[in-house]
């Protein structure tokens, strides 16, 4: 028994050949709505590449440009093919090829969903990513005259000012490295030296943060060293009073901004596979239709069109039994070649034959 079979006439099939192929060109814009959205992520991972460490963050962006690419094309095929369904005659070159177009759409449409799928499940490798990468940078930030490295001092400071924050997890990570270079050091200071020999690394470490760091909303000038030194400041309380510094890391700001995006993304390319997927649907419904029209022998009459011609579990043993009948065929065809005695027979006429010829007698 069919699955979800409708009648079609004449005229509801010529109908549905001409809402599928607007529909399909439709389609081929919402494939360069997926080609654009995975450049555009594609683009914002770059842009912060310095304070990423490589893995596979691109594989997303990457999987919706092919994908957009692929839906373009596939899309285009299909708006001619439902263009010339309208005609009888045109739709007989299409005949044999719709069912394999089909096929082939719908596996492609997974791969929509699957793009859709992987923008909410890469949050952990972009995590990681960005710990490394924040980590290496503000370790590698006093290095301004370091070819490779010269860039960092810029890279992170626009970063914290640009997204509010202060370090990798909090402000406290710049008190565990030393981010003033040497050069500026007046290593004739007594007070220098002594915080070079207290630490067991040879650091200069301070409790102090970048300039990047401060929050010029706040009404205090701005308290960038000796933070946890409440004497140093004037009436200061390190454990009670808001600092004026950005309290929020970079790792965590970078995460949530990267988050929002990949969920957008996420959302229309969802709602782009659904729309994909009851285009297929109307597609299905006019090749069955028209392939029964043509069995019937009158164009004219009224078809059936239909989602499976059986139901859903005759189809699907069907194809595992079709699947099975290739794994069988597979082993007798290598059984067959194990057995076959003309393989692997040594020939023993390869040299010259040591048998005496006959003499063959002349005519007379």
């Amino acid at each position: 028994m069919a699955v979800l079979k409708v009648k079609f006439t004449k005229t509801k099939r010529d109908k549905l050949a001409q809402i599928l192929w607007i529909l399909n060109w439709v389609s081929v814009v919402s494939g360069i709505i997926l080609f654009s959205l995975g450049l555009f992520l594609k683009i914002e991972i770059k842009k912060r590449n310095e304070v990423m460490a490589k893995g596979d963050i691109n594989s997303v962006p990457n999987m919706l440009i092919s994908v957009g690419v692929i839906a373009c094309v596939v899309n285009f095929l299909g708006g001619k093919i439902c263009y010339d369904c309208s005609d009888a005659n045109k739709f007989s070159r299409w005949k044999l090829i719709m069912l394999p177009y089909i096929i082939c759409t719908f596996c492609f449409t997974f791969c929509i969903l699957l793009g859709a799928l992987m923008c909410y499940t890469m949050r952990n490798e972009l995590e990681e990513s960005l710990y490394l990468g924040l980590r290496n940078a503000i370790k590698f930030y006093k290095d301004t005259d370091i070819p490779g490295r010269c860039f960092l001092k810029k890279t992170v400071d626009m970063l914290q000012i640009g997204f509010q924050c202060c370090g990798n997890n909090g402000f406290r990570d710049w008190f565990e490295v030393q981010w003033v270079s040497a050069r500026y050091l007046n290593m004739a200071s007594k007070e220098v030296m002594d915080r070079f020999k207290s630490n067991v690394d040879g650091k200069f470490l301070v409790d102090g943060v970048p300039f990047s760091c401060c929050n010029p909303s706040s009404p205090r000038p701005c308290i960038q060293y000796q933070l946890t030194n409440n004497s140093a400041h004037y009436n200061y309380d390190f454990l009670t009073e808001e600092l004026n510094i950005w309290m929020k890391g970079c790792r965590e700001a970078l995460l949530d901004y990267y988050t929002a995006i990949m969920r957008s993304i996420g959302i229309a390319a969802l709602l782009i596979w659904l729309f994909e997927l009851s285009v297929l649907i109307g597609v299905r419904y006019l090749q069955t239709a028209m392939k029964n029209v043509l069995l019937q022998g009158d164009l004219q009459s009224e078809s059936d069109g239909w989602l499976l011609e059986n139901s859903f579990m005759e189809t699907a043993k069907y194809n595992i039994n079709i699947i099975k009948n290739l794994g069988k065929a597979n082993q007798i065809s290598t059984v067959s070649s194990m057995n076959d005695p003309n393989i692997n027979v040594q020939n023993t006429n390869c040299g010259k034959s040591n048998a005496t010829a006959k003499s063959i007698p002349a005519a007379t």
